[in-house]
């Protein structure tokens, strides 16, 4: 029962990634983990979804072996089985080639905070990962990508920045489950859109104030939040 909640979740999540606008064709990802099993479930290779089922999704362990599905899964579940790994508290991990978000990282240039809708969602620029060498890239290309993220976040925290933008390649996005790392995937690209008409209007426009940044993100996050409203216990 537990697995096929997953299993909805994650068609779920990569639904909305349609509805948003942010994959064409079969483009993109979306999986989810079961951490008591550690078993993930993600989109099947090169499959429309228009045609995608609960039942049609792919299920692995965390070494990518297939546990149940007939279909091959994505091409990038090693970049998402690297995360899993690496980042204990995520359980949901989204990869779209969204037409903004995808620019700043095709021009490699990370991405500053330019307002306060930025400041909601991410503390701090989000980050840029180097280019993979060659090496890297002729051997085991996916898992490499997704060292390369862990080597960006060195210093950074994946619970306070839920996304990267691979260099050359396109944004990675994640939460607490696949719903959240949708929905970081759709603020995302709302953000790189605007920060690009931004330096449209004003080419030399400087990120916004420490303090304003500090204070929206500590607004939804952390002990001292008090944007939205408070969770009812024993109340679904």
């Amino acid at each position: 029962m537990k697995l096929q909640r997953l299993r909805e979740e994650v068609l779920e999540a990569n639904l909305e990634l349609v509805r948003r606008g942010l994959v064409l064709y079969t483009f993109g990802n979306a999986s989810g983990i079961d951490r008591d099993e550690d078993l993930v479930v993600i989109k099947p290779s090169g499959v429309s979804y228009e045609s995608l089922k609960p039942s049609g999704l792919v299920v692995t362990d965390l070494s990518g072996q297939i546990v149940e599905g007939e279909y091959r899964p994505s091409s990038d579940l090693p970049t998402h089985l690297v995360l899993y790994r690496q980042f204990a508290n995520i359980c949901g991990v989204v990869h779209t080639h969204s037409e903004f978000a995808t620019a700043w990282a095709q021009a490699g240039r990370s991405l500053p905070c330019f307002g306060t809708t930025h400041a909601d969602y991410f503390h701090g620029p989000v980050p840029v990962t180097a280019h993979l060498t060659e090496s890297e890239i002729g051997s085991g290309y996916e898992e490499q990508t997704g060292i390369a993220i862990c080597r960006a976040f060195e210093s950074l925290d994946p619970g306070e920045m839920p996304a990267v933008l691979v260099r050359g390649h396109g944004p990675f996005c994640w939460g607490k489950d696949p719903a959240s790392a949708a929905h970081h995937a759709v603020i995302l690209e709302a953000v790189a859109r605007m920060a690009y008409f931004t330096l449209a209007l004003s080419p030399d426009a400087a990120p916004i104030p420490s303090a304003l940044h500090e204070k929206h993100f500590s607004r939804k996050h952390g002990t001292g939040a008090y944007y939205g409203q408070a969770e009812r216990k024993g109340q679904g």
